[in-house]
């Protein structure tokens, strides 16, 4: 019994097609497979799993200190839970793109994004960040192409260069990146409306923009984005603030009061749990759980 009904190349299939709708989607961050779950069930357009979220679910800052063994498990362990398809962060590219992007496709994700940091990154809405040379970027969207084997497994280029190098000289390396290959271009923390559009106009293929909250960008609406032409939106720490900050009421709640009884009301019940990891379809004897592998399905 897998987790979900569809299988790898469709969910890819199905978000090139959706793609090509030219209708905003939305990827809100999923910061475990539970969340996934949720994020499919209110009905989203796909998953996001963000870099920055894992390095801080470990306890660490976001500067590179990530291996691919523990994004690509963790990555896989969310993406296999729906039918949504899901794309994850590999920030520079762990040293090896070819192996980078063969990795992923195994677990299961219909995409990923390669920033143009150097390997010791930063957070893309942090100062103080350093790039490589366009052209050292180039080539490695063009070995990540190279090395993928569905040709709608999503190459998505990140530039970290508006706060580095200014516009003009982003706008510069998303022509070079979309010549190199790239299906998609990600310019990270663009200041405005206006930023958003100059890309726009530049770039010829499809567009990310990053709504995360406490960053250089302002946070648009969907219709705001929908009008400057963008493709999809990923909200990649939403949902993993929302839960810190709301643990750490209750645990100090229980550490004042010495109870929970105040914060049960704030609380997810066990049947909405229930309802959401589908307890009573894995309860009925005669359904054995035959697959846990941590492998895409295909």
């Amino acid at each position: 019994m897998h987790f979900t009904k569809k299988k790898i190349s469709e969910k890819r299939s199905d978000l090139i097609k959706a793609l090509q709708t030219k209708k905003l989607l939305r990827f809100p961050g999923a910061y475990n497979p539970l969340c996934a779950k949720l994020i499919a069930e209110i009905g989203f357009d796909g998953v996001y799993v963000s870099g920055g979220v894992m390095s801080n679910d470990l306890g660490l800052p976001d500067i590179g200190l990530t291996t691919l063994d523990q994004v690509s498990y963790r990555s896989n362990q969310i993406a296999r839970v729906t039918d949504l398809p899901t794309i994850v962060d590999i920030d520079t590219g762990f040293g090896n793109c070819k192996n980078t992007i063969e990795i992923f496709e195994g677990k299961g994700l219909a995409g990923c994004h390669l920033e143009d940091q150097i390997p010791e990154k930063r957070c893309g809405h942090l100062d103080n960040k350093e790039l490589i040379s366009k052209e050292e970027m180039v080539k490695k969207i063009q070995e990540s192409v190279k090395a993928r084997k569905d040709k709608n497994f999503l190459i998505i280029a990140r530039t970290d260069a508006n706060s580095v190098e200014g516009l003009d000289k982003t706008l510069e390396r998303i022509k070079a990146y979309e010549g190199a290959g790239a299906d998609m271009i990600f310019p990270e923390a663009m200041k405005d409306e206006s930023e958003f559009e100059r890309v726009r106009k530049t770039a010829g293929g499809y567009l990310l923009a990053n709504m995360t909250e406490f960053g250089k960008s302002k946070l648009l609406d969907k219709k705001q984005l929908e009008n400057l032409g963008y493709n999809l939106v990923i909200y990649p720490v939403t949902t993993q603030r929302l839960a810190m900050q709301n643990v750490e009421i209750g645990l100090k709640s229980i550490f004042r009061d010495g109870h929970q009884n105040n914060i049960i009301d704030k609380m997810q019940t066990r049947k909405r749990l229930y309802e959401l990891v589908e307890y009573e379809k894995y309860n009925t004897p005669d359904k054995k759980i035959t697959d846990f592998s941590t492998e895409g399905h295909e």
